[in-house]
């Protein structure tokens, strides 16, 4: 073969490989446009779910990932720009929205559900009906660190009985929002306890120990009531009160376990990928129909509008962070 043949055919060849690379980078660019990623919170994340799927009947040709490493892990991959909504059972610390700020990333803050923190307890319990909020902080406090061990030194009509305590751990949401609600400051919790990311296993080590107390969300205790004793909280009212039915967290009458739950989504990915816009407000129109079903409680109707409103003005920042434990959401949107 001439020089000019094996030039010819090398030039072909070249060509076709760039265009292969074309090609191959064109699709991938096309799919990263549908792909929408969602990781976060294990409170929420069966709404995430549900309108995920649902959004993928609506849009065959959408692809969205969700997962759930906790508020905080989701938190971190958020900011470092590895996914593009975070799932969160509290709001956004500051230290995290600076942690965003050095990537170039802001957020819109929207609220799409609230839940109760249900106190459970094991159902051969038949002395713990109602707590205060000073015997759960007698409890849980940092203080209480191996020291508060035994019922009777919560209060004295209790057995003198081992207190087995589960929770989620430390890095959750759920830990940070009970832990502010009861004790009055962030991270004031004790160590002494049985932690899990999966409050499926928190609901499973109450259920299999009579000497136990622990909290999880609403959902966990409705999927296990046969399994648990749900106990009243005494509200700043001096009124014991329960997450269910679950009026009593709509109507801000469980304070001050009743919360919001949040997404917080990258302003650039809703700038920059049509799919994450088309997402968001597929989600705000119609979570509602999932949210009860999975075990949390619609916003108040007169939400709804205003975060859509908000993700259509491109709204930044947090507005919840001002919020104190039992506030009504409206509040604050």
């Amino acid at each position: 073969m001439s020089f000019y043949s094996k030039f010819k055919c090398q030039g072909l060849l070249t060509s076709l490989v760039v265009l292969t690379l074309g090609i191959t980078s064109c699709n991938r660019a096309n799919e990263k446009a549908t792909e929408v990623s969602i990781d976060g919170a294990a409170v929420g994340f069966p709404i995430s779910l549900a309108v995920a799927e649902e959004y993928e009947k609506a849009s065959p040709k959408a692809n969205v990932s969700v997962a759930s490493s906790g508020t905080g892990g989701g938190i971190s991959k958020f900011c470092a720009g590895d996914i593009d909504i975070v799932g969160a059972s509290r709001t956004i610390r500051d230290e995290e929205i600076k942690t965003c700020a050095k990537k170039d990333i802001t957020f819109v803050e929207i609220p799409i559900a609230l839940d109760g923190i249900a106190v459970i307890a094991n159902r051969q319990n038949n002395f713990v009906q109602c707590l205060t909020i000073d015997e759960l902080k007698k409890m849980w406090n940092a203080k209480a660190t191996n020291k508060i061990k035994t019922w009777n030194q919560v209060n004295p009509k209790f057995p003198n009985k081992p207190l087995k305590l589960y929770a989620p751990a430390s890095d959750t949401g759920t830990f940070d929002y009970f832990t502010q609600a009861i004790t009055g400051k962030a991270k004031n919790g004790r160590t002494d306890y049985t932690p899990s990311h999966n409050q499926n296993i928190l609901v499973q080590g109450v259920a299999g120990d009579e000497n136990a107390l622990g909290y999880v969300g609403i959902s966990y205790y409705l999927q296990n009531q046969d399994k648990l004793n749900l106990v009243a909280v005494e509200s700043p009212k001096g009124k014991c009160e329960k997450p269910v039915p679950v009026d009593n967290v709509v109507k801000n009458i469980y304070t001050p376990l009743s919360r919001p739950l949040f997404i917080y989504v990258s302003k650039k990915s809703l700038d920059s990928k049509p799919a994450v816009k088309d997402f968001v407000n597929f989600y705000i129109e119609n979570s509602w129909k999932w949210v009860e079903s999975v075990g949390y409680v619609s916003l108040p109707d007169e939400a709804y509008p205003k975060v859509k409103q908000k993700v259509a003005n491109g709204t930044t920042g947090t507005k919840f962070k001002k919020a104190k434990p039992g506030e009504p959401i409206t509040n604050f949107i």
